[in-house]
């Protein structure tokens, strides 16, 4: 689509208003968001204690032990992936980073398109947070098991425990809900102190497990724990699904630009330290998880996961108090999902590209957040739990297809990014500039085009494996045919549904005419002296 050249407009930084309000909007979101409250973000929605807690079992059960290897190949891929995004974040601070920087790449029409796929995919995202109670909280307490009683299997895969799990996620959700609702404030607040939390339980984790083993690091060499007998390469991608799910969302601090101090200068820093970190502090999680497992091969480290390897080999009380940090990360995590998915809603419906964009784009006077947006998210997530409330594949069934659902969208980033680098090229690429503090943009410099054109590759490659209609994944029941085939059908009437809406309302031209002003707002190429609000 074409878009009219005009000339730069107004920039974060240089005049009176510019520190405060985003390129082409009036500032409505309030800057509260510091350094380490912008990290905690893109950290609590990658939340390895949750991430890792909630699919190690899943991971390990269909690949064996050395499905480990599949975690730095993803962190790997991903790592190219957010060097782009950081690249994006320094140019473009705009909440709904996603479907702002696909709409710059490649219009608006795109954008809108990517934009309606992640608010899909970050409400599933919620939902699929949120069911990870049921993987700590009966650990701790056998009373937090209600669906059955105390007595039931918690295992998310069984009846029981998949009912169990809705009712605990929909609980989760309400509270999630009430936080976001009083303000970002209290948004930070709770998701610093769960950050904080987690990076200590994530030490003392590792620490512990490994100086408890039962075996050396070798383990990871070899697929010891793999019950399959066909070839090992099918079982090692589906047990990738792990490592997929947990290294998503270190974008989180791109939706929260608006209400960051310097953004320019701390979000594109904030998104690779938060997946720097999880990458390391998750590689060290599972191997000392491996070397300290009683057994590999009686079965209970694919169905227990983490938290039997805790409470086993750590005893009843030690074991409980660890899972008390993994707790209080899952709530940090589900928290900080559902906030970047408000986020992202709020950005699309002040432009009139959503249902009821008006009431969607309001902002409260009194807390400075969409608060409509927020509930909108959370009812949306507890919905799709109570759908499925009889559906025992709904944990990995969830988790796959809201993570195909987030690659599709980075997916629609980075390749219009890459063919914007080629086009470019002669011209120097991405706009350059200078930050808050007039140092120059984060830029990848002559690796520009190498990295973004193997992060494609990888995350074509990886939407592929997520999607592939596995029954193990898909359909436990291991005879329905439209559970197998779910994610693509999901994906499709997804798509068509959001193309009706489009079509139908004639948004091409409302989205264009809203999005005009900032289309081509480029970096300031001088700063000036300007405090930031308080």
């Amino acid at each position: 689509m074409s878009r009219p050249q005009l000339p730069p407009g107004p920039s974060l930084h240089g005049g009176a208003t510019t520190s405060t309000a985003p390129p082409g909007y009036q500032q409505e979101l309030r800057r509260a968001v510091g350094g380490f409250a912008s990290f905690a973000a893109g950290f609590s929605f990658v939340s390895i204690l949750t991430t890792v807690f909630q699919l190690f079992g899943l991971g390990f059960g269909l690949g064996g032990a050395a499905f480990f290897w599949t975690w730095p190949l993803v962190f790997a891929g991903q790592l190219l992936v957010a060097l782009c995004f950081a690249e994006l974040a320094a140019r473009w601070p705009i909440s709904g980073a996603i479907y702002q920087w696909a709409s710059r790449l490649a219009g608006t029409t795109v954008g809108w398109f990517v934009g309606w796929i992640m608010i899909i995919g970050q409400i599933l995202t919620v939902a699929a947070a949120a069911i990870a109670a049921q993987a700590v909280l009966p650990g701790i307490w056998s009373g937090f098991q209600i669906v059955g009683g105390p007595g039931a299997d918690p295992s998310v895969g069984s009846p029981t425990g998949a009912r169990n799990a809705v009712l605990l996620g929909c609980v989760l959700l309400l509270v999630t809900t009430v936080v976001n609702i009083l303000g970002i404030r209290q948004m930070a607040a709770a998701t610093s102190f769960g950050v904080t939390v987690e990076i200590i339980g994530v030490v003392a984790l590792v620490l512990v497990l490994f100086f408890l083993p039962e075996r050396g690091p070798q383990v990871v060499a070899h697929h010891t724990g793999w019950a399959g007998h066909s070839g090992y390469l099918g079982a090692f991608l589906a047990s990738s699904l792990m490592a997929a799910y947990v290294m998503v969302g270190f974008d989180s601090a791109g939706e929260l630009a608006e209400e960051t101090h310097s953004p320019r200068r701390t979000t594109p820093r904030t998104i690779l330290r938060a997946l720097t970190i999880s990458g390391v502090g998750g590689a060290l999680l599972i191997l000392s998880g491996l070397m300290a497992a009683g057994s590999l091969t009686d079965g209970k480290l694919a169905a227990g996961g983490l938290s039997w390897v805790l409470t086993d080999r750590l005893g009843g009380v030690v074991g409980r108090l660890l899972l008390c940090c993994v707790a209080v990360a899952v709530f940090a995590c589900t928290l900080a999902v559902q906030t970047s998915g408000a986020r992202m809603m709020y950005s699309m419906a002040r432009e009139g590209a959503l249902p009821f964009h008006r009431h969607l784009a309001k902002v409260s006077a009194r807390t400075g957040t969409p608060i409509t947006t927020s509930i909108v998210v959370g009812v949306a997530a507890a919905a799709a739990l109570v759908v499925n409330i009889r559906q025992s594949a709904i944990f990995t069934a969830l988790s796959s297809l809201c993570i195909a659902m987030l690659y599709l969208a980075y997916l629609g980033v980075t390749l219009p990014l890459l063919v914007s680098r080629i086009r470019q090229r002669a011209a120097g690429g991405l706009p350059e500039g200078v930050d808050e503090t007039g140092r120059p943009l984060f830029s990848l410099g002559r690796w520009g085009v190498a990295v973004n054109a193997v992060a494609v590759l990888y995350q074509a490659g990886m939407t592929v494996d997520l999607v592939w209609p596995r029954a193990e994944i898909y359909d436990l029941t291991g005879g329905t045919w439209w559970l197998r085939w779910s994610a693509l059908l999901f994906i499709g009437l997804s798509l068509a549904a959001g193309a009706g809406y489009f079509l139908a309302r004639g948004l091409h031209r409302r989205i264009e005419l809203r999005h005009v002003p900032h289309t081509h707002t480029e970096p300031p190429r001088e700063a000036e002296a300007v405090a930031e609000p308080a």
